[in-house]
């Protein structure tokens, strides 16, 4: 790590949360549970935020059933080109999902930027899901095009500053937003979907994350919104380092058996200092994680549980990361991720009623 790193991170952590605020915070909070949301109508981020297919009833019926549930959080991803094609419809749309979730008792997790998803997008109408393909369709922000001219671009810069500031600004007393999560795994890959053959990959290091995650930390303090804001931890990275040393609430993905899992939430425990934490992405069935073993696990450690997926839909999550190299041509006999079918029937009754059953318990015990 190079000295000006060393010294913005440094900078940075003089305006964190310091942990007794953290954990006050966290203690006023219900057993945080969830998942993360998009409407099942939805290919991608782009296709859920743009006007033209804005789902208010679905969007609606679904959060109707993480409700019934018992999920009190979800974890939705944003996208900086919404917000450049149309910046007040944008707002007024995130104002209408909050609007819908408070409804359903359900509060939000706002990710602004994100690593994962494909290397060439645009807006508009997008692209049918690749056929068998797990979240064939999912688009990074800003995208690496983006992030190979952020340092030199001060005109892209300003762009995505003004889209994570205004954003922060109009929400930051809003109480229906739990948390930010400022940066989706900054240490991930692009893919580059083809209908036949494998995925392409492309591995990414930290100097080219690394100038935006400081930034958007930055952007984030000179907001200073009431919520606590966070960003996921990812082993053996800087930008691991940056999530255990920027963020107020530690939050990190797993997608392991009961005991890696176990492993690494103590781990965490020592690394953060007794900071509260969050698994924020969980859930993957033929990994051995399933809300069977995990909802005790996170509730005996206090956890928060933010499983990924909701619903079955377009981006086809029920297919595992396989399907990437080889296409299924039916529904796997063990779904991956996601929890309804797109007309509210249960993949498996008997998940879901060890679910309600087990977070009604949990979270009477936490009052």
């Amino acid at each position: 790590m190079n000295e000006e790193s060393v010294f913005q991170m440094g900078k940075l952590k003089k305006h964190r949360w310091r942990v007794e605020k953290a954990k006050k915070w966290y203690n006023n909070q219900e057993w945080i549970v969830g998942c993360n949301f998009i409407p099942s109508c939805s290919v991608n981020q782009l296709e859920m935020w743009q006007k033209d297919t804005f789902d208010e009833k679905t969007i609606d019926r679904e959060l109707g059933w993480a409700e019934e549930i018992g999920f009190n959080t979800v974890r939705v991803f944003l996208h900086n080109l919404v917000y450049d094609n149309d910046k007040k419809g944008f707002l007024k749309r995130i104002d209408c999902f909050l609007s819908i979730a408070s409804r359903h008792n359900i509060k939000t997790i706002f990710v602004l930027f994100d690593n994962c998803g494909q290397r060439y997008f645009n807006s508009g109408k997008q692209p049918a899901p690749i056929s068998g393909a797990h979240n064939s369709r999912w688009v990074a922000c800003p995208g690496v095009e983006n992030l190979l001219r952020y340092q030199h671009d001060k005109s892209l810069k300003k762009k995505l500053a003004s889209y994570a500031k205004v954003i922060l600004k109009n929400f930051s007393q809003d109480k229906r937003i739990l948390m930010w999560d400022l940066y989706n795994e900054p240490a991930a890959i692009w893919f580059f979907p083809r209908q036949k053959g494998p995925f392409q990959r492309m591995e990414i290091g930290p100097t080219l994350t690394l100038p935006l995650l400081y930034d958007v930390y930055e952007w984030a303090r000179e907001i200073n919104p009431e919520q606590p804001v966070t960003t996921c931890w990812n082993r053996g990275t800087y930008e691991a380092e940056a999530a255990i040393e920027f963020s107020d609430i530690i939050t990190f993905h797993h997608y392991g058996s009961y005991f890696e899992t176990e492993k690494l939430i103590l781990e965490l425990k020592n690394k953060s200092k007794d900071r509260p934490i969050i698994c924020t992405e969980y859930l993957a069935r033929i990994y051995g994680s399933t809300f069977q073993t995990h909802l005790p696990l996170f509730f005996k450690y206090n956890v928060g549980a933010i499983n990924w997926g909701l619903v079955s839909g377009k981006t086809q999550t029920i297919y595992p990361y396989s399907s990437w190299d080889k296409r299924f041509e039916k529904e796997p006999d063990v779904w991956f991720h996601d929890i309804f079918r797109s007309d509210g029937r249960p993949y498996e009754p008997t998940e879901v009623d060890f679910t309600k059953t087990f977070i009604k318990k949990a979270v009477k015990v936490k009052k």
